[in-house]
């Protein structure tokens, strides 16, 4: 029986840094990623892929404002699910031509993520969302479309937009019939469409969910066996940007969750990361993997060589001899 691994993919790894984001980019990142996943696939893991969409869906909303003197602007939560629809469908023909026709099934779903309407995110936007801008434009851009704007860990300024925590993804079981019977299967695209619960009927809410901790939310669901988030380094590095910096093979849990404490992944880059990390290894008892995408195999197994594998967060020994 194959073993179930969940990726997380960022909106940047599809939309590079220093690219303009047009098709042909997005393509050429998407065949990238897809390699790594029929490698996975080739090694026996049964594979869900979770998409970002920041760059995407921020540039989708300049065009949005630039257009509302002709056609009418649509909610933040509208243009989360067109992204989910464009990059499924840019991820899925990317894994048909990798997978050479060798893969039984290959589903991208429009999914929707339950939030909390009262969650304090609300009230203090942090995603990241759009291009990098400089101070001054970025600036003259919130003044003008109303937007909250901040540093994006030293890269430059963005807009912010509220991140509320994911807490069901209503897919679910959808979603775990097609690992079943063997597809491939996009989902939780840019942490799925934020909506809030009332009784039976779900509406949607301006919010842009963090994709890695959806990916944990829905790993844990599935109890995957891990979890891989994939960013734009081999591994995590501690120190970063000291003297004394230094990538990390492997750590427990609760070593991950004492270096978060003490600071060492801001917000903007490897702390969601870390975060769902350690929520997944706890919750599960599976391993989690921070990498890039060509040491997502290598990572997978535990022999691999010194160097071609990423950081990987195992359980902390004190907690599996309490889970015993």
């Amino acid at each position: 029986m194959r073993k179930t691994v969940v990726i997380a993919l960022g909106g940047n790894a599809i939309t590079r840094s220093g690219e303009a984001g047009t098709h042909a980019e997005q393509a050429a990142n998407a065949r990238r990623m897809a390699d790594s996943v029929c490698r996975a696939r080739d090694a026996g893991w049964s594979v869900v892929i979770v998409h970002g969409n920041g760059p995407q869906i921020g540039n989708l909303s300049i065009q949005q404002d630039a257009g509302a003197s002709q056609v009418p602007g649509l909610p933040l939560f509208c243009l989360g699910a067109m992204t989910e629809g464009q990059l499924g469908s840019l991820l899925s023909l990317a894994l048909r031509e990798a997978g050479g026709g060798r893969l039984p099934g290959i589903v991208s779903v429009v999914t929707h993520t339950v939030v909390d309407a009262d969650d304090p995110a609300f009230a203090r936007p942090t995603k990241p969302i759009g291009p990098f801008l400089d101070e001054e434009t970025a600036r003259r851009q919130a003044q003008e479309m109303d937007w909250t704007v901040g540093e994006d860990a030293g890269r430059g300024y963005r807009r912010l937009v509220a991140s509320p925590e994911p807490r069901r993804i209503v897919e679910l079981d959808d979603i775990r019939c097609l690992v079943d019977h063997g597809s491939v299967v996009v989902a939780a695209g840019g942490g799925g469409v934020p909506v809030v619960e009332d009784r039976h009927v779900l509406r949607g809410i301006d919010a842009v969910i963090d994709k890695d901790l959806a990916a944990e939310r829905l790993a844990s669901a599935l109890n995957a066996h891990a979890l891989v988030l994939v960013t734009g380094v081999p591994r995590v590095i501690l120190d970063f940007g000291t003297p004394d910096a230094r990538d990390v093979a492997e750590m427990t849990v609760d070593e991950a969750d004492a270096h978060a404490s003490e600071g060492q992944f801001p917000e903007g880059s490897m702390g969601p990361k870390v975060r769902a990390a350690i929520r997944f290894v706890t919750s599960t008892g599976g391993t989690a993997i921070i990498t890039d995408p060509e040491r997502v195999c290598a990572s997978l197994d535990p022999g691999g060589g010194h160097g071609a594998t990423g950081t990987r967060i195992v359980p902390s020994l004190s907690r599996l001899g309490a889970a015993s």
